[in-house]
């Protein structure tokens, strides 16, 4: 299987992406320094990409596979063959996440700091070890703090020879201009639902009329459409979630529901503290020596209260996406209702919820569904000024109610 075949409905990045890395292995093939073999395709090719498009289109996962796609050393390349076959030690490695020149930047957190981004600027100035290339692919590069924002600057500003930058951000406007004006931009476009449904299909063996429901409320995510299809508790979730434009008839109905749309974010990220900051604390006291009931070694007291920083910060981190995951599924039902009121006969996301949604759409006129849309809107913004979450959600339910 190639490593392009994750990419759905996405022809023409894979098309671009294939081109540079063939032109990168034409570079690489004909010496450092000496013009590429086939002499105008070096411009295909540049030390900074900057992947973006809408949430779940798949940023991250065309990154990984033009990295694939770089390292691959599959016999047929010489013979004219696509770069990024999927099978060779290349390609296995960087899917795997073990290739010893490509690395993967992530926080569970909310920010990206200057430490991490010096010690990846410092990496990209050497040679890569023993791939093609020497790969560092920053996933949100969005939640660089300025600080690292401006050290991966110096980074793109005076690339090694061999060494590629792959940035990942929802839009363009995320990334400083100095940075992304440094990069070539790729776009991703939402893949549609029949794209997302047939490869649920074929990848996950979902029944098709499943897949397409799937496809449907996923909206254009295709991690979100896999979950809703194969995850019990995700679909249950959601269908908590379509339940509010119903309950928010009263206040108390109103606050009950935002305050089990908080429980549940809440409850997310304890379970994910739960089976990983406990591993995390082990695996670090086991790094420094640290005996059962003996006294803490030198530097562990300092070590562990910089965990539980990280810790506090993916668990805030997880709230956020729980409850932002929430917000879309909302917007989601108001737009489908709004589609409804207006007469429109394309497909509903929500179609499966078709019930509610005519019952919803004979309440009131098409303005109060667009109120409600803003307010859920004015939600998410301010979740992102650091709201508190419950009065955020609460706020957004009463205005619900108001319509």
């Amino acid at each position: 299987m190639a490593v392009w075949d994750d990419l759905v409905g996405q022809e023409r990045v894979v098309e671009q992406l294939t081109a540079a890395a063939r032109a990168a292995g034409a570079t690489v093939g004909a010496g450092r320094g000496a013009a590429p073999a086939d002499g105008g395709n070096a411009s295909l090719m540049t030390h900074a990409w900057l992947f973006t498009g809408p949430p779940g289109a798949g940023q991250v996962t065309a990154a990984r596979a033009f990295a694939a796609a770089l390292q691959c050393t599959s016999p047929d390349l010489a013979l004219g063959g696509t770069p990024g076959c999927g099978f060779c030690d290349g390609c296995h490695t960087v899917l795997a996440g073990s290739h010893a020149d490509v690395k993967y930047v992530r926080t569970d957190g909310l920010s990206i700091g200057v430490g991490d981004m010096r010690e990846l600027v410092l990496r990209a100035s050497s040679y890569p070890t023993g791939g093609r290339w020497s790969v560092i692919l920053v996933d949100a590069a969005h939640r660089l703090t300025e600080a690292a924002a401006n050290a991966l600057l110096k980074g793109v500003e005076e690339p090694s020879p061999r060494t590629v930058w792959l940035l990942c951000a929802p839009s363009v406007q995320d990334v400083l201009p100095t940075i992304r004006s440094r990069c070539r931009l790729l776009v991703l476009r939402t893949p549609s639902a029949e794209a997302v449904a047939d490869m649920l299909v074929r990848r996950d063996g979902v029944e098709p009329e499943a897949a397409r429901i799937a496809a449907l409320a996923g909206q254009g995510d295709i991690e979100r459409s896999r979950r809703l299809a194969v995850d019990e508790q995700a679909r249950t979730r959601r269908a908590e979630v379509l339940r509010i434009p119903l309950e928010v008839s009263d206040i108390g109905g109103c606050l009950a529901a935002a305050q089990r749309l908080v429980d549940t974010a809440k409850a997310d990220a304890e379970a994910l503290a739960e089976t990983q900051d406990a591993k995390e604390t082990d695996d670090l006291k086991a790094a420094y020596g640290a005996a059962e009931g003996s006294k803490a070694p030198r530097g562990m007291a300092g070590a562990v209260k910089e965990l539980e920083k990280r810790q506090k910060s993916r668990a805030t981190r997880t709230r956020r996406e729980t409850l932002g995951v929430a917000l879309l599924d909302l917007l989601g039902f108001y737009r489908d209702v709004l589609a409804i009121q207006l007469g429109s006969t394309g497909a509903l996301a929500n179609e499966d919820q078709r019930q509610a949604l005519n019952r919803v759409a004979q309440a009131g006129p098409a303005e109060g569904t667009l109120r409600r849309i803003e307010a859920v809107l004015a939600c998410r913004t301010a979740l992102d000024r650091n709201v508190d979450p419950l009065l955020a959600v609460e706020a957004m339910t009463v205005a619900l109610r108001a319509g």
